[in-house]
Parts: structure tokens; C-alpha cells; sequence
């Protein structure tokens, strides 16, 4: 069993974004495994899957300690996924594994989630304008139990049907069905609904798919660690460090599904890292606050006699 360097590297930046974010699991670990390292797709998902349920556990545990996972959403949205993970994955074997089917529904995929995206830089422009703020505490929300399963449902089916996990389109879906509550408290409550999701398709990997082994152990010792400082990250940082971070890696993951390839998807995420550092710069402008700190301080100062 070889454990190759560059593939726990790889595990440890993902790991960082799913414990940030929730989202970008298995729609950037496993296309960098296929890509970067040449792994079989085959084997790339199953080893991805079976390596998750280590990783994501962590990041549920370390929210759950921090009181940032509503359970009773977890029940709800568990209760739709985990069957439906069954049922998308019977699809998918009825439709004979045909490549050109399962790249149609990754295709749809990505479009939902580059419009999820978009609509979440909108809804974050909307807040700014009225002035509104998600700062509702997640245990007094009251869960809306039909739309909640659905959201699980149509977490599930994906998850079935695309052998990735859909973190990031369930991640919208709750940030959009529960406006008052902060994207931390969603990211845990949407990484402790993973775990028995990540299990189940990870039981079907381990009886149907090929795990290398290798693989799994690199993606383990990198991804785990991350994982856990990305959640201690995500449970205590404001909720406007948060959402940019979430928006980055749904269209990242976006992109990935419609097809772009991964030089151009490289170029373009630095190129909206670059635009967004310039942009909080010209808003922010915190060169002018130093200056002013500097203007209010004494520059002058007059000794004072000395008293006998």
C-alpha cells in the first residue's frame, strides 16, 4: 500500500473547504484524483467515498460540540437522502451506466448549482441593501418537515445516481428554505446529515466499486486533520467570512460538472479570487484606517515640569 504525498496534499486543501463549507467534497476530490493523479474514475469515487467516512464525522463531531447542528433538520433531511441514495443508484443501474446519461445529469447538476451560486451573490446583495442578517440561533428554528425531506430527497437521488456527494446543492436549498439562520450553523447541521448519507453509499462502494486502498489512506491522513481545523474555522467565524467562501466552492463545483476543463477552471477560479480580493480592497479600503488611527495619535508631546 503506497501513500503518494501530492494526493495527501490534495485530501488536506479539499478536506479544509468541506469542514469551511460543507460543500466541494466528492465534486473536487474526485475529479482531482482522475485529473491530477490518474486514478481509474472507478476507483477514484469509490476511495473518495470510503475516505469521507472518516472525514466528515469529524467535521459533524466538532459542530456538534459547538452547538451548531439543529438535529431535528438532520432527522428530516436523513429520512429523505439515505433511501433515496438506494433508489439513484438503481436508476443509474437501470440505465446500464451509460456514460452519456450520467454526464447529462452532472451537466443539469452543475447548472443548478452555478445558478444556486449567482442566486446566493444576489440574496447576499439583497441582505446588504435591507439591512438584514441571518442571526437566527439554529436550536429555535422551527423545522418545515415536507420541504426539508425533499430537500434530502433530492440530496439523496444525486448522490445515487452521480456517485458524488451534493453537499453544496443542499447546502442552498437550506440557506434559501431557512433566511434567519447563519451559514456556520447550516454547514454543521449539513455536514452531521452527511455522515449516515456518506456511510450508505460508502457500504455500496465497498461492495460493488474498487477501493484502492493506497488512495484511501492518502486521502485519509490529509483530508482528516484539515477537515477539523476547517470546522473549528467555519463554527466560529462570522457569517460573512462564511457565505463568500460556500459561494466560491458551489461554483467551483458548478463549473467542474458542466464540463470545464480543469487548466480553464484553474484560470478562472484565480481570476475571481483576484477580482475578489481587488473589489474587497476598493470597498473595504482598510489603508485608510490605519491612516486615520495614525492622524488621531499624538505626535506632540510637551514635557510637563518637573514638580519639587
Amino acid at each position: 500500500m503506497h501513500v503518494d504525498p501530492y494526493i495527501v496534499l490534495g485530501g488536506a486543501v479539499v478536506g479544509f473547504m468541506v469542514g469551511m463549507t460543507g460543500a466541494g467534497g466528492g465534486a473536487l476530490m474526485t475529479p482531482m484524483l482522475i485529473l491530477l493523479f490518474g486514478v481509474k474514475p472507478s476507483a477514484a469515487i469509490s476511495s473518495d467515498l470510503v475516505a469521507a467516512v472518516l472525514m466528515r464525522p469529524v467535521g459533524a463531531a466538532v459542530h456538534l460540540r459547538k452547538g451548531t447542528v439543529n438535529r431535528r433538520l438532520v432527522g428530516w433531511m436523513v429520512l429523505g437522502s439515505v433511501p433515496m441514495a438506494f433508489v439513484g443508484a438503481y436508476l443509474l443501474h437501470l440505465m446500464g451506466h451509460a456514460k452519456a446519461a450520467q454526464q447529462n445529469i452532472e451537466t443539469a447538476l452543475g447548472a443548478a448549482l452555478l445558478l444556486g451560486a449567482a442566486a446566493m451573490v444576489l440574496r447576499y446583495i439583497l441582505d446588504r441593501r435591507t439591512g438584514e442578517s441571518r442571526t437566527g440561533v439554529v436550536h429555535e428554528i422551527v423545522p418545515h418537515p415536507a420541504r426539508t425531506v425533499a430537500i434530502g430527497l433530492i440530496g439523496g437521488v444525486v448522490v445515487g445516481m452521480t456517485s458524488v456527494g451534493s453537499g453544496s446543492l443542499m447546502i442552498i436549498l437550506l440557506l434559501f428554505l431557512y433566511p434567519t439562520i447563519g451559514a456556520k450553523q447550516l454547514v454543521g447541521t449539513d455536514l452531521s446529515q452527511a455522515v449516515p448519507l456518506t456511510v450508505a453509499a460508502a457500504l455500496g462502494a465497498l461492495a460493488f466499486g474498487h477501493v484502492e486502498f493506497g488512495v484511501t489512506t492518502s486521502l485519509v491522513i490529509g483530508s482528516v486533520p484539515a477537515v477539523l481545523v476547517g470546522s473549528l474555522l467555519s463554527s466560529s467565524a462570522p457569517d460573512r467570512y462564511i457565505r463568500p467562501v460556500i459561494t466560491f466552492v458551489v461554483a467551483a463545483s458548478g463549473l467542474k460538472y458542466v464540463g470545464v476543463g480543469a487548466t480553464t477552471l484553474g484560470w478562472i477560479l484565480c481570476a475571481a479570487l483576484l477580482i475578489g480580493a481587488s473589489s474587497w480592497l476598493a470597498y473595504r479600503r482598510p489603508w485608510q484606517s490605519s491612516s486615520a488611527i495614525a492622524d488621531l495619535a499624538p505626535t506632540d508631546i510637551t514635557p510637563q515640569p518637573d514638580i519639587e
